[in-house]
């Protein structure tokens, strides 16, 4: 009798857990976006069952009741419709079978084909903590095949960077083609926000058949409740984190991340959450931080690379949503609207544009090659009234003339067709040539 199975304190903590009675509670009020009910009492984030057939997750608790987010159309809902409790919604299966597959926030198939889940591993939608002692800065350039990021904005296995533009600047454009020629273990894809039509669109023109052999994509689309909309991300992120535990390169693509952030904002207002600047409430800049730190490299395991978009209110890339994300990734890649409209793409600002990490990732000879290239760049645009005016005269400022020289040569080579890709070798042979056009 002395086993710890036999003693008293045990029994009592496993009696305790045990429901003896179904938890429940009524419909209080309905609205479009969200329920109140009395109860049931759960935690934030738990799945309710409401009238026996509209699933809901837990937004706030107080003394009063619960704010219930469906992950449904409310068409229907009444008020005195039975709330049960269906599960606490904080696991997500995941795994090898996932690969190849289109799902929706919850885990279910969109691509027309049978999903058999039973048995398969799980990871928590929040995450799992992660020391920061285990997490290492990027060493590794990760070859993107744009020439405009490997030659000047290198990135690391392990980064997490953004992509900010305006609409129809190309960020989708950009991201699918990141997404076609970089080469990972497995990729993550996460559509949030976006028209459903893009969707076939990213998963068939995008991806190959090999890739698509090893990527999962995510879909929630703009017509989605906003809850849909925001674990849709939390659970691209427990899938990378999940591959990324068995010691696999993850790239994990977003877009867009301010659509997540709006839909923070709807759950947070409907829960009475107070409005801050631009109306986003306090829990939207606290979920912020915490996605991002949910990847990079760690120590114990493998490397998450994260590219995200970001979709700016102007082209100055000055809202609130964007200032905080560029302050919190490792990089980010400005998309030029006046350059879109010349025809030049990939529509990147390149002076404007930084990776945090390019000196890790990079020998001397190419980070100064890289320098000289952004200065000559830098050159012309801190001018560009004064040359197109034609004010300026040939021979007044030497670095003038010599950023004026390799210009076109330097337009050529940030030019590139999605399609196509090209190697760093060929890259850095090609911008040498570029620079050496203005000596």
């Amino acid at each position: 009798m002395s086993d710890g199975l036999f003693q008293p304190d045990h029994w009592k903590a496993a009696l305790s857990a045990v429901e003896t009675a179904r938890a429940y509670g009524q419909v209080r009020r309905v609205s479009p976006t969200h329920i109140e009910a009395d109860g049931p009492l759960g935690t934030l984030g738990a799945t309710c069952l409401i009238g026996g057939s509209l699933m809901a997750e837990i937004s706030t608790v107080d003394t009063t009741g619960v704010t219930l987010m469906p992950y449904g159309a409310v068409d229907g809902v009444r008020v005195c419709d039975r709330v049960e409790l269906a599960g606490s919604g904080a696991q997500v299966d995941t795994g090898d079978r996932l690969l190849g597959r289109v799902v929706d926030a919850l885990g279910r198939p969109l691509d027309g084909q049978p999903l058999m889940l039973d048995g398969a591993p799980t990871w928590p939608l929040a995450g799992r903590p992660t020391s920061p002692l285990d997490r290492v800065t990027p060493t590794q350039a990760l070859e993107t095949g744009v020439r405009a990021i490997d030659s000047l904005l290198t990135l690391g296995r392990g980064q997490r960077v953004g992509i900010f533009a305006g609409s129809g600047v190309g960020k989708s454009t950009l991201l699918s083609s990141l997404c076609r020629h970089i080469r990972a273990d497995v990729i993550v894809l996460c559509l949030v926000g976006e028209r459903g039509r893009e969707a076939q669109d990213f998963w068939s023109g995008a991806l190959d058949d090999t890739s698509r052999k090893r990527a999962v994509m995510v879909v929630s689309t703009s017509d989605e409740p906003a809850v849909m909309r925001a674990r849709g991300v939390h659970a691209a992120l427990a899938h990378a984190e999940y591959f990324r535990s068995l010691g696999r390169h993850v790239v994990l693509l977003v877009d867009s991340m301010t659509r997540y952030a709006q839909a923070l904002r709807e759950i947070g207002l409907a829960s009475g959450e107070p409005p801050s600047i631009r109306a986003y409430t306090p829990s939207v800049f606290a979920a912020l931080p915490r996605v991002v730190e949910r990847c990079g490299a760690l120590a114990s395991s493998g490397a998450t690379t994260s590219i995200m978009t970001v979709l700016t209110e102007t082209d100055d890339v000055d809202d609130p949503m964007a200032e905080s994300l560029r302050a919190l990734l490792d990089g980010h890649i400005v998309l030029s609207r006046t350059l879109a409209e010349q025809g030049h793409f990939p529509a990147i600002d390149v002076p404007r544009s930084v990776s945090r990490v390019f000196r890790q990732v990079n020998e001397p000879s190419v980070r100064a090659l890289a320098t000289e290239a952004v200065a000559q760049l830098s050159n012309y645009e801190m001018s560009r009234t004064l040359v197109e005016s034609g004010l300026y005269a040939a021979g007044t400022q030497p670095a003038l003339d010599k950023a004026l020289a390799c210009r076109p040569a330097l337009i050529d080579f940030l030019r590139q067709d999605s399609m196509t890709a090209t190697g760093m070798t060929e890259d850095r042979a090609t911008l040498e040539a570029a620079i050496g056009d203005g000596a």
